[in-house]
């Protein structure tokens, strides 16, 4: 039966790193898309290789965080725990794919920490561990990284973009200077799909190390979350591309930069100190922060307020959906 439940948490995790690919492109590359800087068809390429490398090289850290961090696996039976971590990714998949499909740009950190809360839950329920056992020390401080990193992001964004217009936009020509900085977006936009793909990758393979016991997460896992996160990339992708690159704000290659780079120093801080941040949350920020620069008029406040709702969403209906799933695989498996 564990042979089983192997297969089936590998391709439940190569489901899930396909979702962050196609929702959390948009993360390293819709501001380039939105400022024009680069098409769509060099997005795709430039993103796959770069989230891909991000993973394999530099995405050990976080993946303790998210498979060993929150429920207390060393209280519960392997068997339970193999379900558990199945039920959650597949879950987290889930609604991430409803998400993608409505344009939104969603947290997988939320979906997949969420998904891990709802399996404690279960395991509450079913007397299997106590209450207290969940490790909701780990969550506070990761819940409390999910509002710090769209603020940070947001307050850097704010002072790059604003130090570059007061000593640059306001003394060359604004054509020249933007022409200059898309090729300077370009280098950015590169440093956060790497910084995404070694912070995010987790969300997907994570679960996995808990599963089977891992000391260290193995290459070949961490091969198979960048492989499905490019492929993601690859073939979903524009769909939250189009609404973080253009719907929330006006772009231009200096506010592109501005925000690209804010994103990319928050997440890969963050990815060295083995926090599962939202990138999501990082980069929406960042862009609200040049926006804010612009003036609010130049925000689009009923994006936002579409894109707060599905943020606040995720936790619950990946824990809700993770119960329901864990319930029936306990009864089939």
């Amino acid at each position: 039966m564990i042979e089983i439940l192997f297969i089936l948490t590998l391709a439940a995790s190569a489901y899930m790193a396909w979702n962050i690919g196609a929702n959390d492109a948009a993360n390293s590359m819709a501001t380039s898309y939105g400022s024009k800087a680069l098409t769509l068809k060099q997005i795709i390429f430039i993103a796959s290789i770069l989230e891909f490398c991000g993973a394999f090289f530099f995405g050990s850290r976080v993946t303790k965080t998210v498979g060993k961090g929150i429920v207390p696996i060393h209280l519960l039976d392997p068997h339970i725990v193999a379900i558990g971590a199945l039920a959650a990714i597949l879950s987290a998949g889930i609604w991430v794919t409803i998400a993608t499909y409505y344009h939104l740009p969603v947290s997988t950190s939320h979906s997949i920490v969420g998904a891990m809360v709802g399996f404690g839950l279960a395991a509450v329920s079913e007397n299997l561990i106590a209450l207290e056992s969940i490790k909701w020390g780990v969550l506070y401080k990761i819940a409390l990284s999910w509002i710090v990193s769209p603020l940070a992001g947001a307050i850097l964004a704010f002072i790059v973009f604003s130090l570059i217009r007061v000593l640059i936009l306001s003394k060359l020509d604004v054509d020249r200077v933007e022409g200059v900085f898309r090729y300077l977006q370009v280098i950015t936009a590169c440093y956060v799909a790497f910084a995404h793909g070694s912070n995010d990758v987790a969300n997907a393979v994570g679960p996995i190390s808990a599963t089977f016991g891992f000391s260290e997460t193995p290459a070949w896992v961490l091969a198979l979350g960048g492989l499905g996160i490019a492929i993601g990339v690859a073939t979903w992708g524009y769909r939250v591309i189009e609404t973080v690159g253009k719907k929330i704000t006006e772009l231009t290659p200096t506010r592109g930069f501005s925000a690209e780079l804010a994103t990319a120093t928050t997440v890969i801080s963050a990815s060295y100190f083995g926090m599962p941040i939202s990138t999501t949350h990082t980069l929406v920020g960042s862009v609200l922060g040049v926006g804010f620069a612009g003036g609010l008029a130049s925000i689009d406040l009923s994006v936002v307020k579409r894109i707060i709702y599905s943020w606040v969403l995720t936790i619950p209906a990946a824990a809700m959906l993770t119960i329901s799933i864990y319930t029936l695989l306990v009864v089939f498996l």
